[in-house]
Parts: structure tokens; C-alpha cells; sequence
């Protein structure tokens, strides 16, 4: 069995270059807007879409051949993913394109990603930490992802596809139970609660719901400095749950390692929805 690890990286192209990945973006999107309005809503199959809208893909936007086999296989793939939840898809917007090892390339040598973009080949410095440099060493990847991010700024999402290492054997198993009061609690005792994070994320709602009111409510000056803080403040929580997440996810495999035990958690279909549907703290301080 194979898995695929993503490696997020960020990119430092010039003005020039910024403009003409924007200008990829929006035609990558445009492209998949355009098959998606074209062929009907139950076709599924990126072999058949691509059969149905590849020469005008290639006419009216501009994109390369891989670049428009892409676009179809990116139609194809949010259609199956929108009929498992019983939705369609609705609209594509210019936030990131895919790519293959035709049309992308990673240059170890100059820490640089090679990337066709509208009717020419550029290559962009990448910013590279440790973590990035030890897991691309030595190898070739043949996927990516060309993203702009809620910042603005933009980064290449590799893809690199490996064995995934054989489960272990043993008789010991090691239970998790994931909850909202308590973040998990594990059948050796361990438990991490989950006091400290409903406070965080309920005073981020109170914040945002205070700036809200004040950008549209208040005087001009006002409003624009409410405004340049929700922009500041925006991600924050997301990024600080998922910190906390990732800290206690690797205690518990580091405790499952060093007892040779499994870990078994409970079936987790719909707890998004079932979670969300509580209403945050609104009281005021």
C-alpha cells in the first residue's frame, strides 16, 4: 500500500513572476469552470471529460496539453468527491493548479521549482527549512500543487509517494476516544482536556464578533483598523488548534512506539457536523 506525503513550501518569485502565476491560476480555474458548465453535471470520468472539452480548453485559455489533461482530472475528481456528499459542484476559483512531472520540477541543486505557466517555463526560488530539505533530498517528485494562500503569498504543495511501512503485530492495543469537553483520553489514562481550547476559541469569537460590529458601525478610521485586525487575526485559531492536534497526536503514537502497542480510535463519520452544531460561549467579559 502506498502513502502520499504533502511537503508545503514557499515560493519567492518576482513581480513578474507573481503576475504570470496569478494569470496561470485564474485560467486554471476558468478552464474548470468552463468543463464543468459544458459537460453534464453526472459525468465523473476525467477520460471522458477530457474527450469532450480538451481542444477548447487548449483554444480558449491558453493552458498547455498537461496543463488541460489537469483541468479535466481536476473536474472529474471534485465531482466524485461532491457525489459522495450528495452536492455538485458549484464553482472553481484561482487558488491553486495541479501539476505533473511534465510541467513541474524540482531543483534540488539551486533550491528552485521548475513550473510551466502560460506559454513559458520559469523557474522560482523556493524557501526550503530544515524539514523540507531532509524529506525532498535525493528525490524526484512527480506531482505538486501551485496554491496561493489566504495570505497572498504564494506555495508549491509536493507530493511524495512512498510504501507505506508494514502495521505492527501485537497484542496490545491502545483505545482513543475523541471528544469536545476532553480533546482524547486513551485507555492507558492519559488525557488531554479540552478546557483550554474551547476558552481560546470562544474568545476568538467574542473578538471577531466585537471587530465585526465595529468595521461596520463605527467611524471611518475605525472601521479600516477593525478591518486590518480581523485580517491579522484570521487563521489563528485554525493555526493554534491544529499546533495543539499535532502535539497531542505524536505523544500518543510516541506512547504507543515505546509499549510495541496499536491504536485503535473510534469511528469518527460526522463528527465535524455534530460538534460544529454547539453554539459558542457569547458571554461577555
Amino acid at each position: 500500500m502506498e502513502q502520499t506525503l504533502t511537503i508545503v513550501c514557499k515560493l519567492q518569485p518576482n513581480p513578474e513572476q507573481a503576475t504570470k502565476m496569478d494569470d496561470l491560476l485564474k485560467a486554471f480555474a476558468d478552464s474548470c469552470n468552463y468543463a464543468n458548465e459544458q459537460v453534464k453535471s453526472g459525468i465523473t470520468s476525467k477520460t471522458t471529460i477530457q474527450s469532450l472539452v480538451y481542444q477548447d480548453i487548449r483554444a480558449k485559455f491558453g493552458l498547455s496539453a498537461n496543463q488541460a489533461v489537469r483541468v479535466c482530472a481536476r473536474v472529474g475528481a471534485n465531482r466524485k468527491a461532491a457525489k459522495v456528499k450528495g452536492e455538485t459542484v458549484k464553482e472553481f476559483c484561482p487558488t491553486s493548479a495541479d501539476y505533473d512531472a511534465r510541467i513541474f520540477d524540482f531543483r534540488e541543486k539551486d533550491r528552485t521549482i521548475s513550473l510551466t505557466l502560460l506559454g513559458c517555463r520559469e523557474h522560482i526560488p523556493v524557501v526550503l527549512a530544515n524539514y523540507q530539505i531532509g524529506k525532498l533530498k535525493g528525490r524526484k517528485p512527480t506531482s505538486a500543487q501551485l496554491c496561493k494562500h489566504k495570505d497572498g503569498l504564494f506555495y508549491i504543495h509536493i507530493q511524495l509517494t512512498d510504501e507505506a511501512p508494514e502495521p505492527i503485530k501485537s497484542d496490545k492495543v491502545i483505545g482513543v476516544d475523541f471528544g469536545r469537553r476532553d480533546i482524547a483520553v486513551t485507555s492507558q489514562g492519559d488525557k488531554w482536556d479540552g478546557k483550554q481550547i474551547t476558552e481560546t476559541r470562544d474568545r476568538f469569537s467574542r473578538v471577531r464578533a466585537s471587530l465585526q460590529r465595529k468595521a461596520s458601525k463605527g467611524t471611518r478610521s475605525t472601521r479600516r483598523r477593525a478591518r486590518q485586525i480581523l485580517k491579522r487575526l484570521s487563521g489563528r485559531e485554525r493555526r493554534y488548534q491544529t499546533w495543539l492536534n499535532h502535539n497531542i497526536s505524536k505523544l500518543i503514537v510516541l506512547s504507543a512506539l515505546s509499549s510495541h502497542a496499536i491504536i485503535a480510535i473510534e469511528d469518527l463519520t460526522g463528527i465535524r457536523e455534530r460538534t460544529n452544531q454547539q453554539p459558542r460561549n457569547m458571554v461577555q467579559i
